[in-house]
């Protein structure tokens, strides 16, 4: 097994009062670490500052799915309290689920109460998982949910998130277990200062900083660790995605004006590497056939279940960079950014941010690898 594949040369020691417990207030004001991949050169600077490290015409892409409060507390009829966390919905009046008290997942048939009107019982298990079926189904069930559910905060954040701060306030489309954290630095003051970018890009055009949204509804996997000593041998998890025509289309123009893409999130670059097609497009000059510049590779609009596994040695295909979370040891996510900046550099980044003590994780700082 090569070095860079070795799970153990993604893990790092980090002091436990650097884990964000909850977000900066307002959430613009976290501070934000500027990669330069180009130049090998790392700047520290506040997120408000953004703009300043873009240029009129540059596209960011965001992740418009909304967060599901899927952490349910349910009594059984013993009357011993049990935590259901909502994974995967399988029908009307089913899902799939991790349960607080792993024991239970053995108790085919017991039956839980959240509340006066929400009942479910364990119809099955599959290895960890199990499978809670409902009393309610549809538009009710999801209405009890949203009702009665907390907001599914990973572990390490050992307090109770206000739904506001654990969704991005442009959140569109009802389906994520976990938040697309990088969204949550922005708000809307950031957005006005993005469209008044002022300037030209290519061909002359007056343009602010264009805003695009796709939807990847995310699952508790993004946030696991690897469970492979050889990275090449791990099978990520699945994810469902949607991209549209009207979207596409004008990420592909951008793409072929030679404007920069920049995916804000890993879960937005999931999408756009899983939807970039490479393309044969090509100009006639004599007998020679050659290939437009910028755009060896466009989208292609589409909806489904993406398996991306976005490790070092990965060549991008449409982003050009990337607004990111100081990610957790060992994950899928801090490969995936390994892949783009270079190991090296990241490591050095870590450090950095470690030593100068930043905020790690969904509720911590921000990074932008240009």
């Amino acid at each position: 097994m090569r070095k860079e594949y070795n799970l153990e040369n993604y893990n790092f020691n980090l002091p436990e009062e650097l884990i964000a417990q909850k977000p900066a207030s307002p959430p613009d004001t976290c501070r934000f670490m500027v990669l330069d991949r180009k130049n090998q050169k790392i700047t520290d600077d506040k997120f408000l500052n953004l703009t300043k490290y873009l240029k009129p015409g540059d596209v960011l892409v965001f992740n418009n799915s909304k967060v599901i409060p899927a952490r349910l507390i349910a009594k059984k009829e013993t009357g011993g309290k049990v935590e259901i966390l909502l994974l995967k919905q399988i029908n009307q009046n089913s899902w799939q689920c991790l349960v607080g008290n792993l024991k239970i997942t053995k108790q085919i048939g017991t039956k839980l109460k959240f509340s006066q009107k929400l009942n479910g019982q364990i119809i099955k298990r599959e290895k960890d998982i199990a499978i809670v079926k409902f009393n309610l189904s549809g538009t009710k069930l999801m209405g009890q949910i949203l009702k009665i559910g907390q907001m599914p905060t990973p572990p390490y954040i050992k307090r109770i998130a206000k739904q506001s701060e654990y969704q991005t306030f442009f959140a569109k489309k009802l389906g994520s277990v976990a938040a697309p954290t990088a969204g949550l630095h922005f708000t809307p003051r950031i957005f006005k200062k993005l469209s008044a970018k002022g300037g030209s890009a290519s061909g002359g055009k007056s343009l602010g900083v264009q805003i695009e949204f796709i939807t990847l509804h995310v699952g508790l996997g993004t946030f696991q660790p690897v469970k492979t000593q050889d990275i090449t041998k791990y099978q990520i998890h699945e994810e469902y995605f949607e991209l549209d025509k009207k979207t596409a289309q004008r990420l592909n123009e951008a793409k072929k004006e030679g404007r920069k893409i920049i995916s804000v999130g890993t879960t937005s670059t999931r999408v756009l590497e899983s939807c970039a097609v490479s393309v044969a497009l090509r100009l006639s000059k004599g007998d020679v056939m050659v290939r437009e510049p910028h755009h060896d590779t466009l989208l292609k609009a589409q909806n489904g279940f993406t398996k991306i596994y976005i490790y070092p040695g990965y060549k991008f295909k449409f982003i050009d960079a990337l607004i990111t979370n100081f990610h957790v040891p060992k994950s899928s996510l801090l490969l995936l950014v390994s892949a783009l900046a270079g190991k090296k550099f990241i490591d050095k980044a870590y450090q950095r941010a470690i030593q100068k003590k930043y905020r790690f994780f969904s509720f911590g700082d921000v990074m932008f690898i240009k």
